[in-house]
């Protein structure tokens, strides 16, 4: 594999590209970088549709980027999309376009996700490992909220409110520029009153900000004071500074052109909005500083999917995702020891069957989470608890760590641990490219078995040994010393269809111990 990398952000204000050399340390250093302006959001507050002009904007944007990382032999490329994609109705379109049109698979990227990828590329900016840090980056169409600790996440928050989405929500169309004022600093201020309470009592020592609108006050802030703003990462600034620049800039007629000095043209007609919304921010949290950081989320990414040799980091991710999954399912499950068992012999299923259906440690962790995950719907109610257990784990917040379609994918095959077998009258099963739909067949049809040998609940099946006989697959429970476990093959056996339709071999599950061909020793 190339040590180089690139990772492209698709955000609602601009497009951001790093391409980087992975060094021997974990970090990389950074060959080249691009901002496009692009504006893939719009809309009144609610960016509930991307436009078709903004559609054909950012692809040959995309496309742009694309081209730029592969003249520096970049071969691995991860593109993530916030705010604006993540919103829209008709987001398919795009990321359909991408993958068709330009061979770029984007993903989308939930909020608590983008926290938790800026505050990684922030640790690589700035030296905050020792201290408890407030991180606020303040997007086009949404800002997060991280409280870190070193490497951890203690607390993080997404927030609908942007630089764009405030911009056309208040002054876009206004009468006065004092009216918008006030009316944008009564809803941020109402929004951010219940986040400050919940996330000012962990006392930050330090406040952190990234991205092109605290950049552009920091560059304002340091011309006024008559030095260099070459330099922005570490640079810092005051609330009084911040106060000053608001005033001046909440003081210029809409209609009139907005001229600072360290202002960038192309964000001049957002940086009000943007500027009052870091100013409530600065009051709701009581900051009297902040510093700031030039990396953000496309560093993140980097630094999340190719670091160094990738296995430390990989771990940890792995980590940071399971412990996620298993406190979902210690919230909701009535019985989270049965999701775990389920979890261990689903994963032991997929491993003696590899030869089998030849999917790879992806698809593993997608089966290991929705095994663990699967019953979560129980704490709505026991009728179509698998339906129940989609929408929550679709709509869970604290799934940190899991990209949109790995959460979707976790999510259809937990949906089909029983009852009806997969098919394209169900919307979310339709929705999956055919690839996915067979991946979703073949975890879902393991899991259905796994769940069958723990039918009692009681974890009496210690392991599988699985072979192939005679054109049929066979599994065989390991019982613990003395068990019976007659249950548990009577239940697999009648949970085996959709796995024997799925790896398109019969399924026989027996007690009785015989000689095979085994894929994998117990």
């Amino acid at each position: 594999m190339s040590d180089l990398h690139a990772a492209i952000d698709i955000g609602t204000n601009s497009f951001h590209l790093v391409v980087a050399r992975a060094d021997s340390d974990g970090g990389f250093d950074v060959l080249t970088t691009e901002k496009e302006m692009v504006r893939m959001g719009r809309g009144g507050g609610e960016m509930k549709e991307l436009a078709d002009d903004a559609i054909d904007r950012g692809l040959a944007t995309l496309d742009r980027m694309v081209q730029v990382a592969r003249s520096f032999g970049a071969v691995d490329l991860s593109v993530v999309a916030t705010s604006a994609v993540r919103e829209a109705s008709n987001q398919a379109i795009f990321l359909d376009r991408a993958r068709e049109e330009l061979a770029v698979e984007v993903e989308v990227i939930s909020g608590f996700e983008e926290a938790r990828l800026i505050h990684l590329g922030v640790l690589q900016a700035l030296p905050v490992y020792d201290k408890r840090a407030l991180l606020v980056d303040i997007g086009g169409g949404s800002t997060e909220f991280v409280i870190s600790e070193g490497e951890r996440v203690v607390e993080s928050r997404s927030m609908k409110l942007g630089a764009v989405r405030m911009t056309e929500r208040f002054f876009v169309g206004a009468d006065d520029i004092e009216s918008a004022t006030t009316n944008c600093r009564q809803y941020i201020r109402a929004a951010l009153a219940p986040v400050s309470r919940e996330l000012r009592g962990h006392q930050p020592e330090v406040s952190i900000g990234s991205s092109g609108t605290i950049a552009t006050i920091a560059s304002m802030a340091a011309h006024r004071r008559g030095e260099s703003a070459r330099q922005t990462n570490g640079a810092s600034f005051s609330a009084s500074e911040l106060a000053s620049i608001v005033e001046v800039l909440a003081g210029i007629p809409l209609d009139a052109p907005r001229k600072m000095s360290g202002l960038d043209a192309k964000r001049a007609d957002i940086i009000t909005a943007g500027s009052i919304l870091l100013q409530e921010i600065f009051l709701a949290f009581e900051i009297d500083e902040m510093t700031v950081s030039e990396f953000a989320l496309r560093e993140g990414v980097l630094l999340d999917r190719f670091g160094g040799s990738r296995s430390a980091g990989i771990s940890r991710l792995a980590d940071l995702r399971r412990t996620n999954l298993l406190r979902l399912a210690r919230q909701l499950d009535p019985d989270p020891d049965h999701a775990l068992q389920t979890a261990k012999l689903a994963t032991q299923l997929f491993d003696r069957t590899v030869e089998i259906h030849g999917l790879g440690a992806a698809e593993r962790e997608l089966l290991d989470g929705a095994a663990i995950v699967h019953n979560v719907g129980l704490f709505i109610s026991h009728s179509s608890h698998h339906k129940h257990s989609y929408y929550v784990i679709r709509n869970s917040e604290h799934l940190t760590g899991f990209a949109e379609h790995e959460v979707e994918m976790i999510a259809v095959v937990a949906r089909y641990h029983r009852k009806s077998h997969p098919t394209n009258k169900h919307q979310e099963f339709a929705r999956l490219r055919e690839s996915d739909q067979q991946v979703v067949r073949v975890l879902a049809g393991l899991l259905r078995v796994a769940i069958g040998l723990d039918r009692a609940h009681s974890g009496v099946v210690e392991a599988v040994r699985v072979f192939v006989e005679g054109g049929q697959l066979v599994i065989q429970p390991i019982a613990a010393p003395g068990a019976d476990v007659d249950l548990e093959v009577w239940a697999a056996r009648e949970r085996s269809r959709l796995l024997a339709g799925a790896l398109e071999l019969d399924v026989v599950v027996e007690s009785a111990s015989r000689e095979g061909s085994e894929f994998e020793s117990s």
